[in-house]
């Protein structure tokens, strides 16, 4: 279980695949700094695919909005 500010019921595996992914991706399109690392980015993402709210909503507590 993946805690964000609250529970989501997802795998920390499935965190660890995305933040592979996003660190691959960045790196082959030469992606400058971001304002989250790739595995706060991924956990944002599988927290909004989870939940459904709105990027803005599930951002808030990560201080990235």
């Amino acid at each position: 279980m993946l805690v964000y500010p609250s529970a989501i019921d997802l795998s920390s595996a499935h965190l660890r695949l995305l933040t592979r992914r996003l660190t691959e991706r960045r790196r082959q399109v030469g992606t400058r700094s971001r304002r989250l690392p790739a595995s706060r980015q991924a956990l944002l993402v599988l927290a909004h695919l989870r939940c459904g709210d709105t990027y803005t909503r599930v951002a808030a507590p990560f201080g990235s909005t």
